[in-house]
């Protein structure tokens, strides 16, 4: 799953990750609300499309977004139900090189990197998740 308000940037990195052929399936949502809404009804969206399970394995999440950031998005997160909680990795991903995000980030238990943009295929493979 993308997390990023701007569009361009979303296409680009869903590009990235459809070539690295890492997964299936790339939600991209452009505000964090509209993710957390997605993540909470995941279960009946995984019956419509007729799949088991809809749930992203990883959340690149952008910090920097207008109504929720990326912050306020990981504490609606962290209300989730813990099936989620435990199958959803969070990967910051964000061109702040601000070292009181990096430090903030890791008080989530969910946030397994922080990576600067742009996403590369190298940055992919490096992931250790």
């Amino acid at each position: 799953m993308l997390i990023d308000d701007n569009e361009i940037d979303n296409l680009i990195n869903q590009r990235i990750i459809e070539s690295s052929g890492i997964c299936n399936i790339i939600f991209t949502h452009t505000g964090g609300k509209s993710a957390i809404e997605f993540l909470k009804n995941a279960e009946k969206i995984a019956q419509k499309m007729g799949k088991e399970n809809c749930l992203p394995e990883i959340v690149f999440l952008d910090i920097d977004m207008p109504l929720m950031d990326g912050f306020q998005f990981l504490d609606e997160f962290e209300k989730l139900p813990t099936t989620i909680l435990e199958y959803s990795k969070i990967v910051m991903l964000t061109s702040s090189i601000n070292s009181k995000d990096i430090k903030r980030s890791k008080k989530y238990d969910y946030v397994k990197e922080f990576i600067n943009k742009p996403l590369t295929k190298e940055s992919l493979k490096l992931l250790a998740i």
